[in-house]
């Protein structure tokens, strides 16, 4: 049986008190977009990939957050990935064409007395009955007029669930870092060392004091639509901010590379994570519309946190990659 108060995401639970009506007014709330913003977030194609080239990278990082190390040296395979996050548009026409029922839809299936999933609301993070990828901040919520937002409130088997039938793959952690850095060797983040060079917005992230007010100084308050910023070197858009993205890695505290470990029911590795021990942990990476210099400063390539696999966020998406010929 699951707790339905076991933490998703780590805020400080006095902020959260102070602040966190005030995100939940905002998170459905559509800030004005200046036309050139708006421009650039139609300019993509859907579903497009981009093919990242073999070579070798040093992961991780030693100037932020300890589970970033040790640094590794690792080789990465030719791959191709996604070039933005999966949008509810390809997301519900995956579901149309498969019937697939997600993990909120069913999570009394798992031991949740309700179906449901978890959301940031005005007591801090908690589940929410109704909540899913139609719904992402519950019942009285709806993704109406965001085809072109990254579909949320998805699993880890979801999101598994959706490349497989893609013909494609999630992500290791190594490709995610290798393709989010965009051939910037050991750079802080994805465009370089400076986190709004000439005071641009380069991210969907959270500005002001978190979770009291986010002044949208980026252009958004919560969720963006995909490619509303530029792309990084290898030409992908929101690897940083936005939302966080699955991979297929186990996560555990300390950074020890040692290969793609895809978390499922048929017996590998689950991962662990000390500050919620009692579920399976995989590896999300990139960073969220909700994480702030102040506070979290997790949107960058070497960043990584464990994320809960049986129930999605308000915060989580995912892109996929090709599979290994």
């Amino acid at each position: 049986m699951h707790s339905l108060t076991r933490p998703v995401f780590y805020v400080p639970i006095v902020l959260v008190a102070v602040g966190a009506i005030t995100y939940y007014l905002y998170a459905n709330s559509s800030p004005e977009i200046s036309a050139e913003i708006a421009s650039t977030c139609e300019s993509l194609n859907i579903g497009e990939m981009q093919t990242v080239p073999a070579g070798r990278f040093v992961m991780g990082s030693e100037n932020f957050y300890r589970e970033e190390q040790p640094l590794n040296s690792v080789s990465i395979d030719e791959f191709e990935i996604d070039i933005h996050e999966v949008t509810n548009a390809q997301f519900r026409k995956f579901v149309e064409a498969t019937g697939y029922v997600t993990s909120s839809e069913r999570a009394t299936e798992i031991g949740f007395p309700a179906n449901g999933s978890a959301v940031l609301n005005s007591v801090g993070w908690g589940f929410v009955e109704g909540a899913n990828w139609r719904n992402p901040l519950g019942p009285d919520s709806t993704i109406n007029g965001k085809d072109h937002f990254p579909v949320v409130q998805v699993s880890l088997e979801d999101a598994l669930a959706y490349a497989e039938w893609a013909g494609r793959d999630l992500p290791s952690e190594a490709q995610w870092e290798f393709a989010a850095r965009g051939s910037l060797e050991q750079a802080d983040y994805a465009w370089g060392n400076q986190l709004t060079p000439e005071g641009e917005h380069l991210a969907n992230t959270w500005q002001g004091a978190f979770p009291i007010v986010d002044t949208a100084d980026d252009g958004f308050k919560g969720l963006s639509p995909i490619g509303c910023f530029r792309a990084n070197g290898y030409g992908l858009y929101d690897m940083i901010g936005n939302v966080w993205e699955w991979t297929s890695d186990a996560y555990y505290p300390a950074h020890e590379y040692s290969g793609s470990r895809l978390l499922s029911d048929a017996g590998e590795d689950l991962g662990f994570d000390p500050r919620q021990p009692d579920v399976p942990v995989g590896v999300i990476k990139g960073g969220s519309f909700l994480c702030a210099e102040s506070y979290c400063k997790r949107y960058r390539p070497a960043a990584r946190q464990g994320g809960d696999t049986l129930m999605g966020t308000n915060h989580i998406g995912f892109r996929t990659v090709s599979r290994p010929e």
